[in-house]
């Protein structure tokens, strides 16, 4: 079996957890996630399963939309609910002062990875660091938030629909905004609805997929991670140049394609530079 099934992680579970399960869901050792979730959050989490692990890398640099739950007047270690409280503050936030903020948090802007975070530092995770009790200096990182919306406001909380970059961390995004208005602030909830390509709409429960007898059926075909790039069908010839690995010639123009064989199978991930076709990566079966 190969493919992408996209997952609609439970609470709970790591994203490792998750792909654990699966392996043998999908009887496999080659399988893979995109897209780290903390434990508490929930949401869209895709996994690559056969073949389709040769897809992985290209999620990378894939944006997410979430909705968090951002709770004001208190601070925690973990910069979430489920941390220890380090203070707690009287709240006298408006929300016209609340609204008035958010456009400082849009577009580019610098964020310091949070402690317990995956991110090593000279070979180290930071969470490792963290649950010892140590803090290391780290360095702010550049992120792009294209969206910060307000669903509500309540006056404690407020529910947040954030597009972001990769790399972005919205539980250091909820402190930031409560520290500008003083009263300092935690991430509540957390539930991606939006990861690259991929939607809450397509996602399939876990509780589905561990008791299922037809998992494949979930399965969407590699090629959907790059269904915002325009297809070609490629001559016998061309397919047969690309199948070993070598550049042709081709009447296009510039840009990146999904080309595909002359019986409809997926050949690759192909770009165009002067007329010329070379591959980015291939996923044809050997």
């Amino acid at each position: 079996m190969n493919g992408i099934v996209i997952v609609d992680k439970p609470q709970g579970w790591t994203s490792q957890d998750v792909t654990a399960r699966l392996r043998r869901v999908f009887q496999t050792r080659r399988i893979g996630h995109g897209g780290t979730l903390d434990p508490m959050a929930t949401g869209v989490l895709p996994v690559f399963v056969g073949r389709g692990t040769r897809a992985v890398e290209f999620f990378e640099h894939a944006q997410k939309i979430y909705e968090a739950v951002l709770r004001l007047g208190v601070t925690t270690d973990t910069e979430d609910i489920t941390g220890t409280v380090l203070e707690k503050r009287e709240i006298a936030v408006s929300e016209g002062e609340f609204l008035a903020v958010l456009p400082d948090f849009r577009g580019k802007i610098l964020q310091i990875p949070p402690m317990y975070s995956a991110l090593k530092i000279n070979g180290q995770k930071l969470c490792d660091l963290a649950r010892k009790g140590k803090e290391v200096e780290r360095q702010p990182r550049e992120i792009e938030i294209f969206e910060l919306t307000c669903l509500e406001f309540s006056g404690e909380c407020a529910r947040l629909r954030i597009h972001c970059s990769k790399g972005t961390y919205i539980r250091t995004l909820c402190k930031d905004i409560g520290e500008s208005l003083g009263c300092g602030g935690c991430m509540e909830s957390l539930r991606r609805i939006t990861a690259g390509e991929y939607t809450i709409s397509e996602a399939v429960p876990l509780e589905t997929l561990l008791e299922t007898d037809t998992p494949e059926a979930f399965l969407h075909p590699v090629d959907s991670m790059f269904r915002n790039f325009p297809s070609v069908t490629l001559t016998a010839k061309q397919e047969a140049r690309c199948r070993n690995g070598n550049a042709f010639s081709v009447s296009l123009k510039e840009g990146t394609y999904r080309t595909y064989g002359q019986n409809g199978e997926f050949l690759a991930l192909s770009k165009v530079d002067n007329g010329v076709m070379s591959t980015i990566k291939s996923f044809f079966e050997v």
